[in-house]
């Protein structure tokens, strides 16, 4: 790639570090493997949306909100249940008396970090009053526009362990997040951890970055720069989660595109301004996995392992 000038090495340098900062902040607050608290950073570096599949207590909420609250941003919080309406998330106008006409009184998806928790509790109808929002930054209500703050991410929470009165997530919404996440159970240390953090109360983090910086570092990631065998591997990926006999549905366009962002976020959290394949490779399962469906009666254990077993079987560019 040749030698860097020496500003661009040291604005690399920045956003790893103020990056790690976050990932630091986040990991004093919610008790979670390293790993996977980076990869909710990259996940919001990257504009993505993130969808978290667990056990009810492991900390879901608290990481959305410590996330919004390392960054400085407005964090709201919808309890999805069967009578929730689409309204209730985006907002409805209301005749105003004093103005003689009707208004647009913004919903509770206004904000930076929305946690939709229990997302399955919700009918489809009320689901997709999120698609618009996550896909294109904005809500319309009455033929009218009304952009979403930025930076603007939806964490979303669903667990299988009571799946009665649950909808399940259509394809379509599925396809909206760039990643599926779980924390998991603690460990015994770990556990200890959390009883000593919540022996007195549960203390808020203070801000480490402001929307404003993250908005900033959302626009660097985007000017990482992606070599064209890089994109080349991406498109080899997905053509082998489409063309493994034991997958039903592999992955779409749209999961190449968001794979690529992810990797770009990857490189840039890792102090890089170009992706290589090993930032596709540490971003794939949680970005393809719930894209992919399996064929009835198939031998793999889940679509996590497919894209395991694709990232095996397909060559790494020199």
């Amino acid at each position: 790639m040749g030698q860097k000038p020496v500003e661009e090495r040291a604005l690399d340098d920045a956003f790893a570090q103020r990056a790690q900062s976050l990932v630091d902040n986040i990991a004093g607050t919610v008790v979670a493997r390293e790993e996977t608290i980076r990869l909710c950073v990259i996940c919001l570096m990257a504009e993505g949306h993130l969808l978290l599949d667990d056990l009810p207590g492991v900390g879901k909420t608290l990481l959305a909100r410590t996330i919004a609250q390392s960054i400085g941003g407005v964090f709201k919080r919808l309890q999805f249940t069967p009578d929730l309406l689409p309204t209730d998330i985006t907002g409805a106008s209301i005749y105003d008396r004093a103005q003689g006409g009707f208004r647009f009184v913004p919903g509770p998806i206004f904000a930076n970090i929305v946690l939709a928790d229990e997302i399955n509790r919700a009918g489809t109808r009320t689901q997709s009053a999120l698609l618009e929002a996550m896909g294109e930054g904005q809500v319309t209500a009455d033929g009218q526009s009304h952009p979403l703050p930025k930076p603007f991410c939806v964490v979303a929470t669903q667990n299988d362990v009571d799946p009665y009165g649950t909808f399940p997530l259509p394809h379509a919404q599925l396809d909206r997040f760039l990643m599926l996440l779980s924390i998991g159970y603690p460990g015994e240390e770990e556990q200890v951890l959390i009883l000593e953090r919540n022996e007195r109360g549960q203390p808020d983090p203070t801000p480490r970055l402001t929307v404003l910086e993250v908005c900033e570092m959302q626009a660097q990631v985007r000017r990482v720069e992606v070599a064209r065998p890089v994109k080349q591997y991406v498109a080899r990926l997905l053509a082998a989660t489409r063309e493994h006999q034991e997958a039903q549905l592999g992955g779409s366009p749209r999961a190449g595109v968001q794979l690529q962002r992810a990797a770009q976020a990857h490189a840039a959290l890792s102090g890089r301004p170009y992706v290589i394949p090993e930032d596709v490779k540490a971003v794939a399962v949680p970005v393809l996995s719930h894209r992919l469906i399996l064929e009835p009666g198939a031998s793999l254990a889940s679509t996590g392992e497919l894209v395991e077993v694709v990232l095996q079987r397909v060559p790494v560019p020199a």
